[in-house]
C-alpha cells in the first residue's frame, strides 16, 4: 500500500483535486482508498437514527452494515486522537492511499496553493512536499502543475509511488510519463 498526500489550506481545492484523481486511478485499475483529516467536530451519522442513538446511549462503536455499504463509527469519548499509523493499519488491502490532510506529517504530498487564498506556501519549510499544483507560476525547483491538469497530476502520483511501474505489467497506462515545470 502506498501513501501519497494532497495538502493545501481550506479553500486551496484539494478536495476538487482529489475528487478528479479518484476515477482516473481507478480507470489504471488501482484500488484506492482516502483518509480525510477534519479539524473540527463531524458527523457521518443523524440525529434519531437508531446508530446515533446508540452512540449516545454511550456506545463506544456502532457498525451500521447493508448490502451496499458499511461503516464502522468510533467514538473517542476523551480518548486521545489516533495517529495516521494507526489509522493506516485499519485499511482493507489497496494500491494507493490519498491523504488528505495531516499536512504536518511526514509523508509524501502534492501541495495545492491556489493565489486567492492568501495563505503561505507549504513547501519551503515542508521538505515533504515533492510537487505544486497551483494557479500561478511559482520559482521553486519542484515539479509544477496546472491545478486543473489532473491527468498530469495522475501521472506524476503514478510514477512518485511506482504504481505505473507496477500496472505496467498488466498493460499500459492511459497517462504519459508526467511533466513537472
Amino acid at each position: 500500500m502506498k501513501v501519497f498526500g494532497i495538502a493545501g489550506y481550506s479553500g486551496s481545492g484539494k478536495t476538487t483535486l482529489i475528487e478528479q484523481l479518484i476515477p482516473r486511478l481507478v480507470m489504471e485499475g488501482l484500488r484506492v482508498s482516502i483518509i480525510k483529516h477534519a479539524h473540527h467536530g463531524f458527523d457521518v451519522d443523524q440525529p434519531g437514527k437508531d446508530s446515533y442513538r446508540h452512540r449516545e446511549a454511550g456506545a463506544t462503536e456502532v457498525l451500521v452494515t447493508s448490502a451496499s455499504r458499511w461503516v464502522l463509527m468510533h467514538e473517542l469519548r476523551g480518548g486521545p486522537e489516533p495517529t495516521l499509523e494507526e489509522h493506516l493499519k485499519r485499511f482493507s488491502p489497496c494500491d494507493l492511499v490519498l491523504i488528505e490532510g495531516f499536512k504536518k506529517q511526514d509523508f509524501p504530498k502534492l501541495e495545492v496553493h491556489r493565489k486567492a487564498t492568501g495563505k503561505p506556501l507549504l513547501h519551503p519549510t515542508d521538505r515533504h512536499v515533492v510537487a505544486v499544483a497551483t494557479d500561478e507560476p511559482l520559482e521553486t525547483g519542484l515539479p509544477q502543475f496546472d491545478l486543473c491538469d489532473y491527468d498530469a497530476i495522475c501521472g506524476f502520483i503514478m510514477d512518485f509511488t511506482g504504481l505505473r511501474r507496477a500496472r505496467s505489467a498488466r498493460g499500459p497506462s492511459r497517462f504519459g510519463t508526467s511533466q513537472g515545470g
